[in-house]
């Protein structure tokens, strides 16, 4: 399913990876809900989903999320990384990430089954810092972000295999983001099928968490 996707989506431009209700909203978050296709290479996500396979593979699918945000997944938090896992994530820090942020530990890692999806929401100030990156792997999917008081304004990211994507400031807290189940999976009018999706998430720490006091993983 993930390479019927792949094909679907050489049909686009090479620059349309972001969609919005309109050019206003698009140019007000060009920096803040930013995707970077092609950040890792093949053999980069190869290396991450081969570690992640094992420690995954012992865990089953889940259909109850404590909040109800997601649906068909398997999820795992993880702090010991291989070297050419950590030099990876060093340069989403880079990428994504301020000089004076510091990195929720341990890192996030969703699971979801093809037909699993993300459920409209926004992470709790209480656990998330002003920015989130994620890594797709495996399969391509759309990511919706819609603004909380006013659903007219909307942004749509395409995340190939790969991708890199960043939600900052105004677009992790005034806007809830999802991941489209596969019957809507649609980028505009091109199809985009899913198959199974392993997302690497780091996120820093809210403002005002000193050291020692840092919240689990959210």
């Amino acid at each position: 399913m993930a390479g019927s996707g792949g094909l679907a989506l050489r049909t686009l431009p090479g620059s349309a990876w972001v969609r919005s209700s309109g050019s206003a909203l698009l140019g007000r978050l060009k920096d803040v809900a930013v995707v970077r296709p092609g950040f890792l290479s093949k053999d980069e996500e190869d290396t991450l989903s081969g570690e992640l396979e094992p420690e995954l593979r012992r865990r089953r699918y889940e259909y109850d999320h404590w909040d109800a945000a997601i649906h068909g997944f398997r999820e795992i938090e993880k702090s010991r990384w291989t070297e050419a896992s950590r030099v990876i994530l060093q340069r989403v820090q880079v990428a994504a990430f301020g000089p004076g942020q510091t990195l929720l530990s341990p890192i996030h890692v969703l699971d979801l089954e093809p037909r699993g999806y993300i459920k409209p929401h926004v992470d709790s100030v209480k656990f998330c810092g002003a920015t989130i990156a994620g890594l797709s792997l495996l399969s391509p999917s759309v990511m919706r972000l819609v603004h909380t008081q006013e659903p007219g304004q909307w942004l749509e990211l395409l995340l190939e295999p790969g991708s890199l994507y960043i939600l900052r400031d105004s677009a992790r807290y005034d806007f809830s983001h999802e991941i489209l189940r596969d019957e809507e999976s649609f980028f505009g009018e091109h199809r985009v099928p899913r198959g199974r999706r392993i997302s690497v998430i780091c996120r820093s720490v809210p403002e005002g968490v000193g050291p020692g006091q840092l919240p689990p993983a959210c």
